[in-house]
């Protein structure tokens, strides 16, 4: 592996450890101390990282790069960050692998075979994030490969595959969840008739339940998250005909909302504030919010907008202060959570991308490469600092922007930039 080091390496947070919040439901705890980002859209899949004392303005060109490597081998995976260490997929070859870095300098400690790669899916390469919890880290490969690994030694505790183990169902671009653990449960997507969402042992990958859905959806592209309603722990998903939920204690279906579904790709992970769930997708469809209430086990989704204009492709929304910010559209806006109202959108500027939040700022990655650091700002679009990243390969730029410990991290298939975004002193 080729390392670049052109900064100083990892500064250390001094401050308190309020993004891991271990003991809110499925959220990884991480070290004391840390602003880890531990699996898919952060501590609490929510898009948001606690940590403050970051650069609110960036120079010309960008923040400084800490460091930059070029060996990762192919693929979408946007790394997860925990315990002084990275992790992610890639395809080398024609296999597949997990593999971990050292936070401070992005030296590659260690990489694992999980399948050989056959391609297809119309991309190149894994898209799970690793979700990380103590001593061990799982994750789904392209092909429906569940595995659980060693942080450590990246020895595979247990191995299943959702085709072959739960007759999984998936669309053409292929397994691209991230797995959620919460508790001693992992939560993953198979997308089989009578396997729609399934609950295994996260030690030893033994079966729990298995939830049917009705409808027998199949699986697509978005990850599961967890709320609690009604006094009633809820598995959350976006499915191929609609956001769907069955209960955490067995696997029962409680309720469904479709209408923000398409027929092609339905990519972005549902959002869950106070008994609300907002979701959207791209592909002449668009986004709506849906108040979830009942009791006992028996739920019901009632529609309070829904919305053409909030077309959201793959690169999520996110709630701050009660507005969501996120690509609408096309182009990056602002929305009113509770009734959807527009508050700005930028179409001169910021297009189709991701986005993440930390210390009153969004991180947005277009999907064509240029990355904004946006003041996360209601009433207008202010921008603090843009660049484009060196380095660019020629496909679109899917990995979502992370943020943790002071750094930000930006995958660009076989190259990953660190860039030192702490203020400093």
């Amino acid at each position: 592996m080729r390392v670049r080091c052109l900064g100083f390496l990892a500064v250390l947070s001094f401050a308190i450890s309020a993004c891991a919040e271990p003991n809110k439901p499925g959220i990884p705890t991480t070290s004391g101390g840390s602003y880890d980002w531990p699996q898919w859209r952060g501590p609490q899949r929510d898009d948001i990282n606690k940590e403050t004392g970051l650069l609110k303005d960036w120079p010309k060109g960008g923040p400084p790069l800490a460091w930059e490597i070029k060996s990762l081998g192919g693929g979408y995976s946007t790394p997860s960050v925990a315990g002084g260490r990275i992790f992610g997929m890639s395809d080398r070859g024609k296999e597949e692998f997990v593999w971990a870095l050292d936070e401070a300098n992005g030296k590659e400690l260690w990489a694992t075979k999980i399948s050989a790669w056959s391609g297809g899916g119309g991309t190149d390469g894994p898209r799970s994030t690793p979700t990380v919890e103590g001593d061990f880290l799982w994750t789904l490969g392209f092909h429906g490969d569940l595995v659980c690994l060693d942080v450590k030694s990246g020895e595979i505790k247990w191995q299943k595959n959702l085709h072959k183990e739960f007759k999984g169902q998936v669309g053409g671009w292929q397994y691209s969840e991230s797995p959620l653990i919460d508790g001693e449960k992992l939560i993953a997507t198979p997308g089989g008739k009578d396997a729609a969402i399934v609950a295994l042992n996260k030690k030893t990958g033994e079966v729990i339940w298995k939830a049917k859905v009705p409808g027998d959806d199949r699986a697509e592209y978005s990850s599961v998250i967890v709320a609690e309603i009604g006094g009633t722990r809820q598995y959350i998903q976006f499915m191929g005909g609609g956001v769907v939920a069955v209960a955490a204690d067995d696997g029962k279906f409680l309720w469904r909302y479709d209408h923000p579904h398409n027929t092609t790709a339905n990519c972005s992970t549902p959002v869950f504030h106070d008994g609300y769930v907002l979701a959207g997708s791209s592909y002449d469809a668009g986004a709506g919010l849906a108040k979830i209430s009942g009791s006992d086990g028996s739920f019901q989704a009632k529609e309070v907008y829904y919305t053409h204009e909030m077309k959201n492709h793959h690169g999520g929304f996110l709630l701050v202060d009660g507005y969501v910010y996120g690509e609408n559209n096309g182009r990056l806006g602002c929305r009113e959570f509770l009734t959807g109202k527009a508050m700005w959108e930028n179409a001169r500027t910021a297009g189709k991308g991701s986005i993440t939040y930390a210390d009153g700022r969004l991180y947005y990655r277009e999907e064509g490469g240029a990355i904004f650091l946006i003041e996360a700002n209601p009433k207008k679009y202010v921008e603090h600092g843009r660049f484009n990243q060196p380095d660019r390969s020629n496909h679109s730029a899917w990995p979502h922007p992370v943020i943790a410990n002071g750094k930000l991290y930006i995958r660009d298939q076989d190259v990953l930039l660190c860039y030192d975004v702490k203020e400093k002193k």
